[in-house]
């Protein structure tokens, strides 16, 4: 198996849990407070690199505390931060995580993840063109997506690209690449179509994996709809869970897996993620997943 390399936002994660969400103008009592690194492209970073993968991450940090936690934590976790950028006049990304009611409410504040640009990606040039997977999210610039795409179509390198946070997406950038990972709300966010989904699914044979939650993932294969399920556990945190997903998902395909196997393993994978609090402290080995992955059907 090559390289994964990932391009994109690597920030720290200020996450409360809370027996309950303010509203507008309220103040609760919140329970808990952690400081973890997090940053979708820093997620899926780590998790491929823990289910026993070669990771090189391309991003950006800024000159301050919370910087040199983000590249530690990349030491730490076996990931290669060559072609981390030092920002001196933009802090780390943060994402401030309230934790409540069973799910995430998340404010990212982009910081140093702005200047992932395209200076930064010829500069990881021969990286890209010789991963066996590139995985792209959407917490860097869409022009640093758009070319970090183009150049992967040109070296025939297979592309992720998890649509997260979600906006109205180039066609020619959704023709480059080669699996796009949204949940609903993206998938429709992405296309700017709020039509029926199996409709949209059914458009995009085998290019749309869409996360369903607790439910798995479903695709459409050219003849038919295919569900892979995820695995039934007892939630303490779903932050992260969709970046484990993309992280092993690339691992399972850098492998060689079948598209339903490697998404069978991206499953497993985000069910076991969310046992543990924190986007990355859940993250499974990949002698962890396969324990899991069974027969795949």
């Amino acid at each position: 198996m090559g390289k994964i390399v990932v391009v994109g936002s690597s920030s720290i994660d200020l996450v409360v849990t809370s027996p309950k969400r303010p509203i507008a103008g309220e103040t609760v009592i919140g329970e808990t407070f952690h400081i973890v690194p997090g940053g979708k492209g820093a997620n899926q970073a780590v998790a491929a690199a823990r289910a026993g993968a070669r990771v090189e991450m391309v991003g950006a940090v800024g000159n301050d505390r919370f910087g040199d936690m983000v590249l530690d934590n990349f030491q730490k976790q076996g990931v290669s931060a060559t072609y981390m950028k030092p920002v001196t006049h933009k802090s780390t990304g943060i994402a401030h995580i309230v934790i409540a009611e069973g799910d995430n409410s998340i404010v990212v504040v982009p910081g140093a993840n702005s200047e992932v640009d395209r200076d930064l990606v010829d500069r990881a040039k021969e990286a890209i063109k010789a991963a066996s997977v590139v995985l792209l999210q959407l917490e860097i610039p869409l022009d640093t997506v758009i070319y970090v795409a183009d150049l992967c179509k040109k070296s025939n390198v297979p592309v992720i690209l998890n649509p997260a946070p979600a906006k109205l997406l180039p066609s020619d950038l959704i023709e480059k690449v080669t699996y796009l990972t949204p949940n609903e709300h993206e998938c429709r966010a992405i296309l700017g179509d709020c039509g029926d989904v199996e409709e949209i699914l059914k458009r995009y044979p085998n290019k749309i994996i869409l996360s369903e939650g607790s439910q798995g993932v479903r695709y459409f294969d050219g003849d038919r709809f295919v569900r892979v399920p995820a695995l039934s556990v007892d939630v303490v945190d779903t932050t992260g869970a969709g970046d484990t997903f993309n992280g092993v998902f690339a691992v399972a395909l850098a492998q060689g897996l079948p598209l339903k196997q490697a998404i069978r393993y991206g499953c497993v994978a985000a069910s076991l993620s969310v046992t543990k609090l924190g986007a990355q402290g859940g993250m499974p080995t990949m002698e962890e997943i396969r324990k899991h992955v069974g027969d795949g059907h």
